[in-house]
């Protein structure tokens, strides 16, 4: 079994050098990188929709120039370059815990991946509205109950049930197996072209819905994975700017320290 998860950022961060190596720096947009990163522009790739797409430029550059690369076992994820997965499943901060930050990433050897399929971000539950009513509320925009109709009716009437309770994993974050990956691209890439010129004709793409496309796939995503029955989930840390900094990684790994793990997981109340 092999476990790749790729690391998308918009700029080079130094912080993405020191993280394990199953953990892959994938640069995406207009930006350049260094040579130790990958990049979506080179391949086959839609890195100019990267604006609006967001992190799925990246998802779809790697179904189109890695895949051939992976067997029937291996496991395809992805994070964000401040949003990294951990290795086990909390409820709380851990505000006493010595250990570092960097102790407590997701292993390569965890038993989660000898009993699932499917790994999510634990959930976001949401006490007094649905997923629907989130997402107008957040864009001002019906566009999500519009888009549903680029699906046929299966994907349509289950999608829309999923919209109508208030469980989402959020952030466009997932680790799953080869094939399971690629039929989600094969569904997810058709549909958001749609909306994207849907979107475009609307006139929507500007100010923070400018990546609008993007925001739709996070609900998309949070439906299509969640519907398998092998899935388990994980927590994720969301790195502050002290981390992030690219002087004070030339110096050291700032997650290496102790006790920087008493600031995680992140966990979203509503």
């Amino acid at each position: 079994m092999k476990l790749k998860i790729y690391c998308i950022s918009t700029i080079y961060r130094k912080i993405l050098d020191n993280l394990p190596k199953y953990i892959l720096p994938l640069g995406v947009g207009k930006n350049l990188f260094p040579n130790n990163w990958l990049d979506e522009k080179k391949g086959k790739n839609i890195s100019d929709l990267n604006q609006y797409y967001g992190e799925h430029s990246g998802i779809y550059w790697v179904w189109k120039n890695c895949i051939d690369g992976f067997e029937e076992n291996d496991w395809i994820g992805f994070s964000h370059y401040r949003k990294l997965w951990l290795n086990g499943l909390y409820d709380k901060k851990q505000k006493l815990n010595p250990s570092s930050l960097y102790s407590n990433l997701l292993k390569e050897n965890n038993d989660i991946f000898k009993k699932n399929e499917v790994i999510l971000i634990q959930p976001i539950i949401y006490q007094n509205k649905n997923l629907f009513q989130d997402f107008e509320d957040v864009h001002k925009t019906n566009i999500l109950r519009e888009s549903l109709s680029f699906f046929d009716i299966d994907i349509k009437n289950s999608f829309e049930n999923h919209l109508n309770h208030n469980v989402l994993y959020p952030l466009n974050l997932f680790i799953v197996k080869k094939h399971i990956f690629i039929k989600y691209c094969e569904v997810v890439f058709p549909w958001l072209e749609k909306c994207f010129e849907l979107c475009k004709k609307k006139g929507l793409l500007k100010d923070y819905n400018t990546r609008l496309p993007s925001f739709l796939s996070e609900r998309f995503v949070s439906f299509w994975f969640s519907k398998y029955k092998k899935k388990a989930f994980l927590s994720y840390a969301k790195l502050g700017e002290a981390y992030l900094s690219n002087l004070t990684n030339k110096f050291f790994n700032p997650i290496k320290l102790p006790f920087t793990f008493r600031n995680y997981p992140t966990i979203h109340k509503y």
